[in-house]
């Protein structure tokens, strides 16, 4: 869902999808403008090095597209098909920030002798990086079937953590095998996005600059034209399965990974491209996936989905989320979490998100578990129990326990009797800070039987 990873300091804005036809391109002739020696002679004696290949693991400094300089490790390099012998481009990582802003540049960005501080060893102005005098080695080439087999973790992009069931020898093996992205740019529908992580396509789709979907069937191909003709003969208009929510211009549909295989491993296909440390597999029948869409006259456009097991022994309620990066910071996660308890809800059980959660899942489902039992305590003028909180939100009492716990909301008479605070000021200073409310769900518009309940159905059919 997100990153972990802390930034020290404000990170530069990310592209997250622009229209088709906009001419902010993420690589600019602006940018590449800026690096002659000619127009900054303090840089002449630093890239006097370019014309030899720099060497994977060299600490150097690189431009981003904000024009400033940021310390970044090169992760690896690649021949540049038009150049000499050894003109290549670097892929970098940027140390301050997440992966998601790694990209490849070429030599004209690069810096190797700015004064930086990388993990407490300071490199100086002109000092010498090491750079390869030799032949230059072969490009490393990531195989998607090892992959699989060495992450062999049981789950589907698994949860909201993006280090769960990763011990420190996997995690370093799993990003040593996805550090570099194999797919640069999506287009889906009328937005080109750019993708942040390592997703293992098949084989015959590594290291396509570019993946053409379709957002109705998520069939997808690796040209333009290709996707033309694929349009022109696809008769969907909306995700399939059943669209069992219908609310103004949104809708959810709900897709069985059994009955729609494909649909639902192109979408976890796609949905890796934004979601670091998950780990995929082939087996998405034991999945139900809704997906969000926008609806307008040329039909229903995905924005965001999340999945959920079928049946779950640890009443889990929702397994994977994402929000494509178009579409983020419009408040459609916080609905993908209340539509998921709403389930929960018609199931007539209470529900939790798999455990354990990223630090970024934390602070969300605390922001929707804190608002909503405030709510409700704000209109109590009775006592009431985590028992009977519990009943009413769908929210597991030990979910509802420790956010009422974090909130101060826990109080003991002086017999030793647990109770729950409603003091309307107390409830009213944390509603303050508690920030915008959560997303309504109109249940009276949600058609839905619950997984249990369809199989009884169809068990009675003669």
């Amino acid at each position: 869902m997100a990153s972990p990873e802390t930034p020290p300091q404000t990170p530069p804005k990310r592209n997250r999808g622009r229209p088709l036809g906009s001419k902010n391109t993420p690589n600019s002739s602006k940018t590449s403008s800026i690096y002659t020696t000619e127009n900054d002679p303090t840089r002449k004696r630093s890239n006097r090095h370019a014309m030899k290949p720099i060497q994977v693991g060299a600490r150097i400094m690189c431009q981003w597209r904000d024009e400033k300089y940021h310390p970044a490790e090169i992760i690896e390099r690649r021949k540049l098909k038009d150049g000499g012998p050894h003109c290549y481009e670097y892929y970098v990582h940027y140390t301050e920030y997440n992966r998601r802003l790694d990209e490849w540049v070429k030599v004209e960005r690069i810096d190797i002798g700015v004064d930086q501080e990388v993990k407490g060893q300071a490199i100086r102005r002109g000092r010498k990086r090491k750079i390869e005098e030799s032949e230059p080695e072969p490009e490393v080439r990531v195989d998607f079937k090892d992959l699989l087999a060495t992450l062999r973790l049981p789950t589907l992009l698994h949860a909201l953590d993006e280090h769960e069931g990763l011990d420190p020898a996997t995690l370093r093996e799993h990003e040593k095998l996805t550090k570099v992205k194999n797919i640069e740019f999506i287009e889906l529908g009328r937005y080109e996005i750019e993708t942040w992580y390592f997703s293992p396509f098949p084989e015959e789709f590594d290291n396509s600059p570019k993946l053409y979907f379709c957002e109705f069937c998520l069939n997808y191909v690796q040209h333009k034209e290709q996707l033309q003709r694929h349009m022109r003969k696809c008769d969907l208009r909306h995700p399939p399965g059943n669209e069992i929510y219908r609310s103004g211009t949104l809708s959810m549909f709900e897709v069985d990974g059994n009955d729609n295989r494909v649909y639902c491993q192109n979408l976890c296909y796609m949905a890796k491209l934004f979601l670091d440390h998950k780990t995929l597999l082939d087996d998405v029948d034991y999945f139900l996936f809704y997906i969000l869409c926008e609806c307008d006259d040329r039909g229903c456009h995905m924005v965001a989905y999340f999945s959920k097991e079928k049946q779950s022994e640890q009443y889990y309620n929702l397994a994977c989320i994402l929000t494509l990066p178009p579409y983020q910071r419009k408040g459609y996660g916080k609905f993908l979490i209340a539509f998921s308890y709403e389930l929960s809800k018609k199931e007539g059980i209470a529900g939790t998100p798999e455990k354990p959660l990223s630090d970024l899942g934390k602070v969300s489902y605390k922001g929707y578990w804190t608002r909503v039992l405030l709510e409700i305590l704000k209109k109590k003028d009775c006592m009431i129990s985590v028992r009977e909180l519990s009943q009413t939100t769908a929210i597991r009492p030990d979910d509802v326990f420790c956010t009422l716990k974090d909130l101060n909301l826990i109080q003991y008479t002086p017999e030793g009797m647990q109770y729950v605070c409603t003091d309307h000021n107390i409830l009213d200073s944390h509603l303050k800070a508690a920030g915008p409310g959560v997303p309504k769900i109109d249940a009276s518009k949600l058609m839905w039987t619950p997984y249990k309940e369809q199989d009884l159905d169809l068990a009675d059919v003669p």
